[in-house]
Order: C-alpha cells, then structure tokens, then sequence
C-alpha cells in the first residue's frame, strides 16, 4: 500500500466524501485540495454544493502527481451509518466522525479502549484509518464504532474507558464489543438489548471494586496508625515521638483523603442502586443512610477546595476524618448490597434523540 491514500465514499448528504490516510497523508491533502475538495471540522472531504464539477478520474490523476493512492469504499460513509444509529438509541446521542490519518495515531487509541473482545485486538492489530465515536454525554458512555474488517458490511463496537486511559486496555471488568449488523434498525436493537446492558454492568462491576480496593488500601493503614496511637511506638517497638505521632497521623489522614476521592466519585449513583429492604441484608439500610451521609459531607468539603479557596491542611484533615471513618465501619454493608444490585435498564426502543455537543475528556484527532 503506498504511503498516501485517499479512501472514497458515499454520502447521503454530501455526495462523494474523502477521507486521507497514510504516514505521507499530506500528500493525500494536496490532491484532495487541488481536485476542488473541502475539508469539514471531522478532518473528512467534501465536494462544496454546486461548486467544481471534479470526477473521480481527475481526482486520481492529480493524486498520481502527488503520490497518493485512490480507493473507493464498498460501504456507505461512515458517519451516516453512526448517524442512523444515533438516532435510534435510547437516550440522547451525538455521532461524529474521527480519522486517524497516521498510523500512530491509531496506537494512541489502545490505553483508551475499554474492551475485552474482537473491537480491542482490531485496534491493537488492524489499520483503521477512521471511524466514529457516539456519544451520550447525559449518562457518560462513549461508544468507539469501526468497520469490521473483511466481514462483508458488519460493524464492530465497543467502548472507550470511562475513568480514562489509566482503566482502559486490560482491565479484567471490560465488557466485549459485538458485531453489528449494517442496517441502523437491527443494530440499535442490538446494541441497545446487548450491549448497553453489558455495558452498564460493567461499569457497575468497576466501580464497586474500585470502591471495595480503596477501603482495603486504608484500613491496614488504618489499623497500624491505631496501634501506634495506642502503644506511643512505632510498630518495631522504637519509641514515638510527639511529633512523629502528629507528622504520621497527618500523612496517614492525607493518604487516606487522597483515596476516598474516588469513593466520593463513584458511591452516589452506586448507593442509588442499593435496594436493602429486598435484599437478604434488610437492615443494612440504616448503614446506607450513614454511608450517603458521609459522602454529602465528602462532597461539601471537596466543594470547598474546588471552588471556595484554599481549606487550611487541618480544617480539611478534620472535616475527611468523619466521612472516611464512616466507609471504614460501614463499607462491608455497602459493597454487599452493590454487588447484589443491578444497573437501571435503559427505556426501550424506539426513541429519537437530537444530537448533542462533544463531551470534554479524551483527546479527538483529525487530520492536520
């Protein structure tokens, strides 16, 4: 394959749509821009309306003085297919289209893709010179949607990770992606019967373990700063100080602050879920009601710090302690209610959704 391609489609809208790929994909944009063609904010090509009269053949004469390769596309144009999807999902979803014109852009896309299916390897293995992202930005899920490659006209989709590249490839809770039929009626009922309820599970799964490492991180820590409290030593019997028992009493309680964040992230919809008068733990409610507590005032303090100026380090010390020391006793109480609890189900088919602005978060690539 040479080191510049021009890959044409068909557009519902726009008629012949361009798309450039390659290691040399500049040259591709010298052709595309000489034949008449504009480029969207997608990074994809288009013939303007009602401008040059350009043929395929004058576009692949002038991509032959530039070194560039043309190919058409047997499939219809990416962002239609997403859009006709979009649109037929439960929720509000918006679909736009990504290219990753060099290769090595493609590889940054690894850490990111939350999958433990065929969509993961695709990327790891399988050019993929662009596709699309939809996104529902009220529930927070990102859907990466390809191609599948040499499988007649099938899709393949799967997710982004939603903590970040920190939780993507390799985590053990990523759900699978699945293939997809061509036709956007079958395939939002696949997605939205399958996928999405796998998805959410998933996500429900990662955050109650992430939840259930933390309070496992804190409390051995917890129980060594009891110990020195009591003995006024340290844990090979050496004598403390007072103010080594102060310094290691505010590293512990900073450490500890540092980890809860990601329960105060993660337990309010988690704890929305908790059901405990149907469940074999009817009076874990009073715990819960403790525990949401403990993460409201959790919330205030983090609040304060974000928006309300600087907390001094002792105020802040002291307002954390209560909500942590309250997770410590009753998290056992939580995490077996969330491991019981399932993700609300989305409504069903068919709903129109209008389309909505990207998202902040992981970084979109276009053609420069």
């Amino acid at each position: 394959m040479s080191e510049a391609q021009i890959i044409l489609s068909h557009s519902r809208e726009s008629g012949i749509v361009a798309i450039a790929s390659g290691e040399q994909y500049p040259w591709a944009h010298t052709a595309l821009a000489e034949s008449g063609f504009q480029r969207d904010d997608d990074g994809v090509w288009h013939l303007p309306a009602g401008g040059t009269q350009t043929t395929v053949v004058d576009l692949v004469t002038c991509a032959k003085r530039h070194r560039a390769s043309v190919h058409t596309s047997s499939r219809r144009f990416i962002g239609d297919a997403a859009r006709d999807l979009a649109r037929l999902l439960p929720g509000q979803w918006h679909a736009s289209v990504e290219v990753y014109a060099h290769p090595a852009w493609q590889k940054d896309l690894v850490p990111w893709i939350w999958d433990s299916g065929e969509l993961g390897r695709a990327v790891q293995s399988e050019r993929i010179p662009y596709a699309a992202v939809l996104t529902d930005a009220e529930q927070g899920t990102t859907l990466f949607f390809i191609e599948r490659t040499g499988r007649q006209l099938d899709y393949l989709v799967g997710a982004f990770s939603p903590e970040g590249p920190e939780g993507g490839y390799g985590d053990p809770h990523a759900p699978r992606s699945i293939v997809l039929p061509p036709f956007p009626g079958p395939a939002a009922q696949v997605l939205t019967d399958r996928y999405l309820p796998a998805y959410e599970q998933a996500v429900h799964a990662r955050q109650t373990a992430a939840i259930a490492a933390v309070l496992g991180d804190i409390r051995p820590e917890h129980d060594t700063w009891q110990a020195m409290n009591a003995s006024d030593r340290y844990s090979d019997a050496t004598p403390l100080s007072a103010a080594a028992l102060g310094a290691s009493t505010e590293l512990f309680l900073d450490h500890a602050w540092h980890r809860f964040l990601t329960v105060v992230d993660h337990a309010p919809t988690l704890l929305d879920r908790c059901r405990p008068a149907t469940s074999p733990w009817p009076d874990d409610a009073a715990a819960l009601s403790r525990l949401a507590d403990a993460v409201i005032d959790a919330e205030a303090l983090l609040d304060d710090i974000v928006h309300g100026g600087a907390v001094p380090e002792q105020e802040r010390r002291a307002r954390a302690w209560p909500a942590i020391e309250t997770w410590l006793t009753d998290g056992d109480a939580f995490l077996r209610q969330a491991r019981l609890s399932a993700p609300h189900r989305r409504p069903a088919l068919p709903v129109t959704a209008p389309a909505r602005p990207r998202t902040a978060g992981r970084p979109a690539y276009r053609s420069h």
